[in-house]
């Protein structure tokens, strides 16, 4: 059988506490278990998924992630959202809390990036629904207008599954 999607991811993280209120605050992340001093579990806002996010303690000395600067590793999480509004709001939250690293439109995805408190990035993403697609969307990446894309697609346009799955078709 093959593999369908990512069930969970987890980040050797420097104090496990912050991050926790980090992912709970700015991305609304919310407690499933936790380890005192040493692990956490958390879920994503509308996840039905019993954990999205691991996080391990690996203590205030560790340095920091080498990936992508003469070292192989991950480079990032993407989480998506239901629509254009979430996103919107997202970026606000990211934006006060200083974490808000940049924006892209990919043509088919709106995306944020942003930085958790050891600076590992993640990605927060809305795919244009497959019955959305036109021609004129130009593949590549370009600097994200989110207000455009708003007064284009709607504030609360449902996100699609992928670029060629039409919204309310599954596997």
């Amino acid at each position: 059988m093959p593999i369908f999607r990512l069930n969970h991811a987890v980040l050797y993280v420097r104090d496990v506490a912050t991050s926790v209120s980090f992912y709970c605050d700015v991305l609304k992340f919310r407690v499933a278990t936790v380890i005192p001093g040493q692990a956490a579990f958390l879920q994503a806002p509308d996840s039905t998924n019993d954990h999205d996010l691991g996080l391990f303690s690996v203590g205030a000395g560790a340095s920091n992630s080498q990936s992508g600067r003469g070292a192989v590793g991950l480079y990032h999480l993407a989480w998506e959202v239901s629509t254009l509004g979430d996103l919107e709001t997202i970026r606000r939250d990211l934006a006060e809390a200083g974490a808000l690293v940049g924006s892209s439109d990919h043509g088919t995805t709106k995306s944020l990036y942003g930085h958790d408190p050891d600076g590992l990035e993640f990605e927060i993403v809305w795919l244009i629904p497959a019955h959305l697609l036109t021609e004129d969307i130009q593949m590549g990446t370009t600097q994200l207008d989110l207000e455009k894309e708003i007064e284009r697609y709607g504030r609360e346009t449902r996100s699609g599954l992928g670029i060629s799955v039409p919204l309310g078709v599954t596997r």
